[in-house]
């Protein structure tokens, strides 16, 4: 019997295809070029399932034009790349890689928030450019973070390990603001504090960004929002673009609204809003949060069962282990 065939998208380790090759037919993509709609299209006709990232929009109109589409495993814990119901209306199992990455993503967050505060990258630039010749007690001051008040818009897996790091590690004070209040045992280990949004912006020191993108949370942070934040904070984001409208964050920065804020990712990345560019007191990274060699492999492995196990191969076979539409399953 014939192996059914899958798209790897991206480049992604060797050893990982090799394993896929165990089980599929694999057209993967070595020279990592990031295909166009009508490109992608192309590529997966005839596939039963596609290794995808978030260059990869799967849309309806990518699912109708692809009838043979089984499965699409998104080697991201995000997936807004992904529209899920389009993919569950076609019977579409769609997957993501979760809770692999959370440490490595607080430990990214929390030294972006620091560097941030501590203006490590507009100090590094002012000495590589030769213009350190003496001290001065005001030299490149900025904000504590130790003991300051930490404040985390979205408390999920990633969230509270930041907030781990900031309340044991520089007994920060935590409040935070999510849909949903965490139970009181998950609360009171880190000291955390739940605070409407209002609160949230007007108490923090440092605001971490950690909640996931939708519709609803697109520009979640905007003019109105910033200007309600001290003048002192900090504002730093690893969760998504366009959950910060970054012009507005760029005209804020500029206005002295907030003191500086930490990027890594953006609106329409991997293209960065200009205005950001031009200012000293933004901290900019390339979407890397979770750029860890183990976290990487890791997250590499888990879309890889996630897309045998979606496609009846190994000793999940049917059942991927972090399907975000489990009612397929129950459909079936």
């Amino acid at each position: 019997m014939s192996k059914p065939s899958v798209l790897v998208a991206r480049a992604v380790f060797p050893e990982v295809v090799a394993r896929l090759r165990e089980h599929f037919e694999v057209e993967d993509n070595p020279t990592d070029t990031i295909y166009s709609k009508p490109q992608l299209i192309e590529r997966l006709q005839g596939k039963a399932g596609a290794f995808t990232t978030g260059s990869e929009r799967i849309d309806a109109e990518v699912l109708a034009a692809c009838p043979q589409l089984r499965a699409v495993c998104n080697m991201a814990v995000g997936f807004n790349n992904v529209d899920l119901p389009a993919c569950t209306a076609r019977g579409v199992m769609a997957t993501n890689t979760p809770d692999v990455l959370t440490e490595t993503t607080a430990d990214f967050g929390f030294a972006l928030m620091m560097a941030t505060a501590r203006r490590i990258t507009e100090s590094e630039r002012f000495l590589r450019r030769g213009e350190w010749t003496r001290w001065a007690y005001d030299m490149f001051i900025g904000p504590d973070v130790h003991g300051a008040t930490l404040g985390i818009l979205g408390m999920g897996r990633i969230g509270q390990a930041i907030a781990r790091r900031g309340a044991l590690g520089f007994g920060m004070k935590v409040i935070y603001h999510n849909r949903s209040r965490l139970p009181a045992g998950q609360e009171a280990p880190l000291g955390a504090r739940w605070v409407d949004k209002a609160t949230l912006l007007r108490e923090a020191d440092h605001l971490v960004l950690v909640l996931p993108y939708s519709a609803e949370s697109h520009h979640a942070i905007g003019a109105a929002e910033l200007a309600q934040m001290k003048p002192g904070a900090t504002l730093t984001n690893v969760a998504r673009g366009g959950i910060v409208d970054d012009a507005a964050l760029a005209q804020a920065l500029r206005d002295g609204r907030i003191a500086a804020a930490g990027l890594d990712v953006f609106e329409g990345e991997p293209s960065v809003h200009p205005a950001l560019l031009e200012l000293p007191n933004v901290v900019l990274t390339p979407h890397i949060a979770s750029a860890s060699l183990a976290t990487r492999r890791a997250m590499a492995e888990l879309a890889a069962d996630n897309l045998i196990a979606a496609l009846g191969c190994g000793p999940r076979a049917g059942r991927p282990p972090s399907l975000l539409n489990p009612e397929l399953l129950a459909a079936r």
